[in-house]
């Protein structure tokens, strides 16, 4: 698994600044105002520093950056300046001042002279920041990797308090990270089987972990999430991850779509950009960082996580279009298009999850269609809720993590869309609508009273470019998100 990068934190001690080595990171506030420590190193190299904030190259917004290499006076390799900007900074200033210290140190051993942010916490959350930003995947590349490693270097005001808020945060890190490397895996490494088996390890950090394997969920009556591994040699699985750290109320239920490739099965998709269906377990990815980071940070909360495994493959025991499988709530369900299938997957692990832990909540998360990437793009998830105070929540919690999610719409009155002649049901309804179709096709399972939300991440699972606080890949998109909701209203 990536390891997120070794973070220290000391008092911002300025004798000894022309003898570190490596990266230094230096603030500039607006009108080009230095910290304490900023003079200091800038008085050390000759006033380089303040005469670069002065350029007119430097315009110090926040974010902004520019490195000073091999700078007179000093043993230490390079300077960077990152601007503060014009506002007050608060947590999500601080993580994007980190982020952009992340992208510019990648591999480099750093020292981070953040006296200039003034609270210990926001120095954590700007650590916080630049963790996530230098996250790489190289499991799979060979030789030396000159772009990963290198331990950050905190200096500020109150380090133990720093250190204290950073605590959760590195335990959230690690849960984005474990999301990501899932995310990121090929299909031929993350099987079924060997996706159930990294869940399972989690249990050595206090989570209850249980596996359900094929012979047990067709006695379930799990046949709609069976159908859809028919075709595959990899065996179907559903991984229940219980997380109990609060008392005895009734757990919140975090469901994940785990679909470890998807071909589209019989329906196959195009061959261009069917290697991106890699990604077609993340929100299974989601769901188990979340867990790992509760457990990690020993959330106070009652919290269930289950996912269903599966791969979508065409064989000659592959699910045809026109089948009919029956559902673990008893809905039969025809299928018109096979690779609608992660609705199938969802529906009777839902009604499981229900069934068998009478959640408080539930939500569930599935990289489900391309009709959301359509209407939303890559910068916004889609959800959909049947609950209006838990939606609320739920929005709150992504603008508090800075994870754009945009509610979007339920209404019965697209449910003749989904009529079948031959069914209860059918699994999908047409290009019209698609994302939202989706949702009331979900919506069947859900039992009456039951507050539910469905994230549709399809646009935000992965991305082609580099984000402020993820490089190229997987983003672990949701882990922040759901990890903080927890905090405002699950966590006693």
């Amino acid at each position: 698994m990536t390891r997120p990068i070794e973070i220290t934190f000391s008092d911002p001690d300025f004798g000894d600044l022309t003898r570190l080595t490596g990266t230094l990171v230096a603030t500039v506030g607006e009108g080009g105002e230095l910290s304490p420590a900023g003079k200091a190193l800038d008085e050390a190299c000759a006033g380089a520093i303040s005469r670069l904030a002065a350029s007119a190259g430097f315009k110090c917004k926040l974010g902004d950056v520019e490195k000073l290499l091999f700078p007179m006076g000093l043993t230490a390799d390079a300077v960077l300046v990152v601007g503060l900007g014009s506002e007050p900074l608060d947590a999500a200033a601080a993580r994007r001042i980190g982020g952009a210290i992340g992208a510019r140190t990648a591999g480099e051993e750093t020292t981070f002279l953040a006296d200039g942010l003034g609270d210990p916490a926001l120095a954590a959350e700007a650590a916080f920041g630049a963790v996530l930003r230098r996250y790489a995947f190289v499991d799979h590349k060979t030789g030396d990797q000159d772009d990963v490693g290198g331990a950050l270097r905190v200096r500020c005001p109150s380090p133990d308090e720093a250190a204290k808020a950073a605590q959760p945060l590195m335990a959230l890190a690690d849960g984005v990270f474990f999301t990501r490397d899932l995310v990121n895996e090929p299909a031929n490494v993350l099987t079924t089987e060997a996706f159930a088996a990294r869940l399972a390890t989690m249990s050595g950090l206090g989570l209850e972990i249980s596996v359900l394997d094929e012979d047990a969920l067709e006695a379930m009556g799990m046949r709609a999430l069976l159908a859809v591994g028919r075709g595959s040699a990899s065996g179907s699985k559903v991984v229940t991850m219980k997380w109990m750290g609060g008392g005895d109320e009734a757990p919140l239920a975090l469901i994940g779509k785990g679909v470890t490739f998807d071909t589209g099965g019989v329906s196959l998709k195009p061959a261009a950009g069917m290697e991106e269906m890699t990604t077609d377990m993340g929100g299974a990815g989601v769901v188990a960082g979340v867990m790992r980071a509760l457990a990690k940070r020993k959330a106070k909360a009652n919290v269930v996580g289950i996912v269903g495994l599966v791969e979508n493959m065409p064989d000659g025991m592959a699910q045809r279009p026109g089948d009919v499988v029956r559902s673990m709530k008893g809905d039969t369900i025809e299928v018109i298009n096979t690779d609608a299938e992660g609705r199938l997957v969802l529906a009777d692990v839902m009604w499981h999850a229900q069934e068998a832990y009478k959640p408080a909540a539930m939500i569930d998360l599935a990289t489900l269609t391309g009709a959301i990437v359509v209407a939303l793009g890559a910068e916004n998830a889609g959800y959909f809720a049947s609950d209006d105070d838990l939606a609320a929540a739920f929005g709150e919690a992504a603008k508090t993590a800075g994870e754009n999610a945009w509610r979007m719409p339920l209404s019965d009155a697209y449910d003749k869309l989904l009529k079948s002649r031959v069914a209860d049901v059918k699994n999908v309804g047409g290009r019209p609508a698609g994302a939202i179709t989706a949702a009331q096709f979900l919506k069947r399972f859900v039992k009456e009273g039951v507050p539910w939300i469905h994230v549709d991440i399809a646009g935000v699972t992965s991305t082609k470019e580099n984000k402020p606080l993820s490089p190229k890949g997987a983003t672990g998109w949701g882990v922040r998100t759901l990890d903080q909701l927890i905090r405002d209203k699950f966590e006693g």
